[in-house]
Order: structure tokens, then C-alpha cells, then sequence
């Protein structure tokens, strides 16, 4: 038992000695990160492409969680019964929306547009609302 105490003091301790540098790194680049302005060069046109079908993939397999997030998101502004069947009807709504985003990205794969639906994955920012811009506009600045 004594030994088993002692391996258990032994890994606890070492992972604090390795970890707590580590952790303190990241905050300092996090910390150094917001004081500096990042500018990325511009996606070629390449990227581009890669980058809306992936985002189309994207928005064709995960549009059926639109209806939870809708149904979480209603229901935390309003009364239960209103989050369920208010949040279930504009879920369906807005799972449509994003199916149909997924789609006009794949048949427009060859045009570098901007994105239609904003967040543009819906885990991107889960609280919040999906909604709709401009259709068809090109793409023409870096990311």
C-alpha cells in the first residue's frame, strides 16, 4: 500500500513540474497574441475552393443540429413550452437554410463566394442566432 501511495505522490508531483510551465507558456503567448495585430496573407484561389467545399460538407452533415441548438436557444429566452415547439419550428427552419447554404456552396464550388449563413459552422458559436447574408457575393479579401 505504502508504495502504491508513494507512485501515486511521485506522478502527481512530476505532472505538476512538466504541466506548470506549459500552462503558464500559453497564457503568456495568448497574453502577447492580444496586443498584436495577426494579418494573414491572402487564400489563393485554391484555398478558396478547399475551404467552401469543406464548408459545404460541412453545413450538408450537421444541419440537423440546427434543431437542438434552435430549441436550447428558445428555451433560454423564453417558457419551456415556447422553447420547445417555437425553437422546434425555426430548428427546422433554419436546418433547411443550412442545407440549402450546403448545397449552393457545392453547385458553386468553382466561384470563390462568401459564405451565405453566419456562424459559418454551427459549433462555431453555439448561442448564437443563425442568420443570413448576402447570396453570390465574391470573395475578394484574405481571411
Amino acid at each position: 500500500m505504502n508504495k502504491v501511495r508513494y507512485f501515486c505522490v511521485v506522478l502527481c508531483a512530476s505532472w505538476l513540474i512538466v504541466y506548470t510551465p506549459l500552462i503558464q507558456a500559453d497564457s503568456s503567448i495568448l497574453a502577447n497574441r492580444a496586443n498584436t495585430t495577426l494579418v494573414l496573407p491572402p487564400l489563393s484561389y485554391s484555398e478558396k475552393i478547399a475551404d467552401k467545399g469543406l464548408n459545404a460538407l460541412a453545413n450538408l452533415t450537421t444541419a440537423s443540429l440546427e434543431i437542438p441548438k434552435s430549441v436550447i436557444k428558445t428555451m433560454n429566452q423564453s417558457n419551456f413550452f415556447y422553447g420547445w415547439v417555437g425553437g422546434f419550428v425555426k430548428g427546422i427552419v433554419n436546418m433547411l437554410g443550412r442545407t440549402g447554404c450546403g448545397v449552393t456552396d457545392l453547385v458553386t464550388l468553382p466561384i470563390p463566394t462568401q459564405s451565405i449563413i453566419s456562424p459559418l459552422y454551427i459549433w462555431d458559436d453555439f448561442d448564437k442566432e443563425t442568420t443570413y447574408g448576402a447570396v453570390m457575393r465574391l470573395d475578394k479579401d484574405a481571411k
